[in-house]
This record gives structure tokens, sequence and C-alpha cells, in this order.
């Protein structure tokens, strides 16, 4: 029977193996779905995405009065890359909308890979007033 020596530092270096492995999925999952940022004013909604290194014709938007659905893709440039953490490929998004829009008067702004859309609110959503009453306790 032969003896082997135990080598702790192997099963470590495995395991730092794993959790890198494990980072560098959630790295990638993160473009997946870009992050978002929605501000309400009265007269309308602002959605702001970061699309880092994603050209503006390869973003698709569709809007509908109650979301807003971006699809983009980014491309890989150069072929000869040995090793990297970026995510190319394509990813989409569908974000609900608080309150319904006018989709066909809805402006779009790229710079700096940050999309940002200006989603007018429709008329109805303008006008619209809540009236809250106020029971009083009987005694």
């Amino acid at each position: 029977m032969a003896i082997l020596r135990y080598n702790p530092f192997a099963e470590i270096a495995t395991v730092q193996s794993q959790i890198d492995k494990i980072f560098e999925d959630l790295q990638a999952q993160t473009f997946k779905t870009p992050a978002a940022e929605l501000t309400e004013t009265d007269d309308a909604l602002y959605l702001r995405l970061e699309l880092p290194g994603v050209a503006a014709k390869d973003v698709d938007i569709e809007v509908t009065e109650n979301a807003v659905k971006v699809v983009a893709e980014r491309k890989l440039e150069n072929q000869e890359r040995t090793r990297s953490e970026f995510y190319y490929g394509k990813f989409q998004r569908v974000i609900p909308l608080k309150a319904r829009i006018q989709n066909t008067n809805v402006t779009a702004d790229y710079q700096d890979g940050i999309l940002t859309l200006t989603l007018p609110k429709s008329e109805q959503e303008k006008n619209k007033v809540v009236k809250v009453n106020l029971e009083q306790p009987t005694a």
C-alpha cells in the first residue's frame, strides 16, 4: 500500500478556483440585465439604463403604454483576446411602468453608455386625482 501525503493547500486551491468561477458567472449575469433607474415627475417618467460598450445601432427599444423593452447586443471587436471578463452577446430587459404613458411621444438619448428615455405620461394619468375620505371615529 502506497502512502499518500495529504496536502490541504491543494484542496484550498480547488475551492478558490470554484469561488472565482462563481464570481465570474455573477459578473456576466450582472451585464445581462443592465442596471436601471426610473424617476417619476408629474408629467413624465424618466428611465435610464446602463449599456456600457454597446453601440447605439445595436440597441432596440420597444415601448407600450405600460412597459419598456430594451434588447441590445455587445459585440466582440477583437477576435485575438486571450482572457476577458466582459460579457458579449445579446440580452434584454422588460421594465413595467408605474403609470400609463404616451408611447408615441417617447424620446431617447444615448451618451457614454447611458440610455435615457423620456416617457411622457398620458393625459389620463396627468389629470388623475384620487379623493381620500377620512372617517371620523365615533365616540
